[in-house]
């Protein structure tokens, strides 16, 4: 008897369901430039955990409730980061059909695994109703880069042949050469990134091919 029930126990625990975890969750304002107008995009991401592996999550469903939004992501769709040996998901483009100006208020994430369990977080995000600042610009002539920008703090989004982002690089001035910046041999074009920390904005460039 005693071994009939340990291996039920056994069973038990072998079998035993468990809902994804949402740690934290954080949302940016994203400018794109669109013509002679800036649009706007969420960044949305969360740090994501689950007791059988990221590879066990399945679904990332972003919702505005009060105006009935809701985008969707699947593990196909979402952005995977890795940071401090912790992984977020989520997209850098989360926008408003007819590039209608996003609603500012509370957010819920949900988050759901294979096994069908699910976890939500609440998200508040109100962003300023006007850009801070205009929209910045860069140029390549050869290897050295000029950007113009008011924002506090820069990066290179560098992406290789297949458009798939290979590297990240903070921009300690405004001018310079290419070949200062460690640039990964994979990367084959650039996107500018400005950030504003404070008050969660973010403008994004269209790329530059690396000469």
């Amino acid at each position: 008897m005693r071994i009939i029930c340990l291996w039920c126990l056994a069973t038990l625990l072998s079998c035993s369901r468990t809902e994804p975890r949402i740690p934290y969750g954080v949302m940016k304002l994203v400018y794109y430039q669109e013509q002679s107008r800036q649009e706007e995009r969420f960044s949305f991401f969360v740090l994501a955990e689950d007791d059988d592996g990221i590879e066990n999550l399945e679904a990332l469903s972003l919702y505005h409730d009060r105006e009935g939004l809701c985008w969707a992501l699947s593990a196909e769709d979402w952005i995977a980061l890795e940071e401090d040996e912790k992984t977020w998901i989520g997209s850098r483009a989360i926008a408003m059909p007819g590039s209608e100006t996003l609603p500012r208020g509370q957010y819920r994430a949900v988050l759901e695994n294979k096994g069908g369990e699910k976890t939500a977080r609440t998200i508040t995000f109100d962003a300023p109703e006007t850009p801070r600042y205009p929209f910045p610009a860069f140029t390549l002539e050869g290897r050295r880069y000029t950007v113009e920008s008011g924002y506090p703090e820069h990066f290179f989004l560098c992406y290789n042949q297949a458009g798939a982002l290979v590297q990240t690089l903070w921009l300690e001035a405004l001018e310079g050469d290419l070949r200062n910046l460690n640039l990964s041999s994979e990367a084959k074009t650039l996107a500018l990134w400005a950030e504003d920390e404070e008050y969660q904005t973010a403008a994004l460039t269209d790329i530059q091919i690396i000469p």
